[in-house]
């Protein structure tokens, strides 16, 4: 026996290009890199964590399979016969959880039915106009990326799925590659995660950037008194939004049923689902949601021309969007004479709760007084609902 065969992880790498063997030393390296940001909350460590012991597992873990065809035993999301599926269900160790989770959209939903229970409608329904307003403008990249995206000859389906990355919502953006553009769902679904790990440290800067400290430090005049939304007018609005967007974009459909059985479930009080859906749906869908984005980050697979056009246009997406958010925050500064904070624009993009907290910390670090967590929140979860509503338009125009 010679010791390629004994270690078959070398091996390999003299019977690969040299691009492949550079690029998945590289690969190995950067999974150790993403564990250690994670581990200092540089990055996301719920999704880092996972990803990057994955990128490094899939990357050394390369072996000679039959016909001298070169693979792992982890994941071939490249599989589509019935047969072959059936088959390396039984031998990939996370074939299972990616054929019967990943390629229905079944992750997502999960994830986005974990979202519902975390976010308090009574935020949006308490300050409807800013919200809605502010939700708006910050779609702002993914509306602008697409016709930019089809000039770099990307396809109708991939431009439209990856202008969702400016949504900054991960599960959107899953749903949105699936069924537009399966041929690309694993690099823009890197891609997204990468990026909207990234937002949480790079969204302060460009707060800096377009809003002066004296107006990222205003407080809020609150003139009166605002009713608290009760849980029955919640669930109400919930249950009425819910069957409305259904009927409108019934390709959607799984995704609204989810978030808004989240919301409603939430408000309805049921303790047990709350912690079924809020800990064991939402954290076990992230967990695998990580890992198997991590084991899909092969060599082979990043090498491929288009994931640079990718990487390109998911940053400007996001870009964009938090632009269009901040421009937002502006409209509804000057709509109400000035008695307001357009650093909530930010909180547009849908990252919940991410960027409403990077909204309340920028406004916190100029004034430690300034207290926007409120607002930032509405159009947090006002920008998921306008991101799912965007997601379905492109779905049923262009699928």
């Amino acid at each position: 026996m010679n010791l390629i065969n004994l270690f078959q992880g070398i091996g390999t790498m003299f019977y690969q290009s040299p691009q492949i063997v550079i690029c998945r030393i590289a690969l190995i390296f950067a999974g150790f890199l993403l564990v250690y940001l994670g581990k200092k909350e540089i990055l996301e460590p719920l999704i880092m964590v996972p990803m990057g012991v994955g990128m490094s597992a899939v990357n050394a873990g390369m072996l000679f399979l039959d016909g001298n065809k070169i693979g792992n035993l982890i994941i071939d999301p490249l599989l589509t016969s019935t047969d072959d599926l059936m088959k390396y269900m039984q031998i990939n160790f996370l074939q299972p959880v990616y054929t019967l989770t990943f390629s229905n959209g079944l992750i997502a939903c999960l994830v986005f039915m974990g979202i519902g229970i975390l976010c308090d409608l009574g935020y949006v329904l308490d300050h409807p106009f800013i919200s809605m307003t502010i939700a708006l403008f910050a779609e702002l990249g993914t509306i602008a990326t697409y016709p930019i995206a089809k000039l770099m000859g990307l396809s109708d389906g991939a431009a439209a799925a990856v202008s969702i990355i400016g949504g900054a919502d991960g599960p959107m953006v899953l749903f949105a590659s699936l069924k537009l553009a399966p041929e690309y769902f694993v690099p823009i679904s890197i891609v997204a995660y990468l990026y909207l790990s990234l937002t949480y440290g790079g969204y302060p800067y460009l707060i800096r950037l377009f809003i002066p400290k004296e107006l990222r430090g205003k407080t809020i005049k609150r003139e009166k008194q605002i009713q608290k939304t009760t849980s029955a007018e919640k669930i109400v609005f919930a249950v009425i939004a819910n069957a409305l967007l259904c009927l409108l974009f019934p390709v959607a459909a799984p995704l609204f049923l989810s978030f808004f059985l989240g919301i409603i479930i939430r408000e309805a009080g049921i303790s047990r689902y709350v912690s079924l859906v809020g800990d064991g749906f939402l954290y076990t869908a992230t967990f695998f949601l990580g890992l198997i984005l991590g084991v899909l980050c092969d060599a082979s697979t990043l090498l491929n021309p288009v994931v640079l056009k990718l990487l390109v246009l998911g940053m400007l997406s996001l870009l964009l969007s938090g632009i269009g958010g901040i421009i937002g925050g502006y409209v509804v500064y000057f709509v109400k004479g000035k008695n307001f904070n357009p650093t909530v624009g930010i909180a547009g993009v849908s990252c919940v709760p991410s960027t409403a907290k990077v909204a309340q910390k920028a406004a916190q670090k100029a004034n430690a007084s300034a207290f926007i967590l409120d607002y930032a929140l509405g159009a947090n979860i006002c920008g998921v609902i306008t991101t799912a509503i965007l997601t379905a338009i492109y779905v049923t125009l262009l699928s």
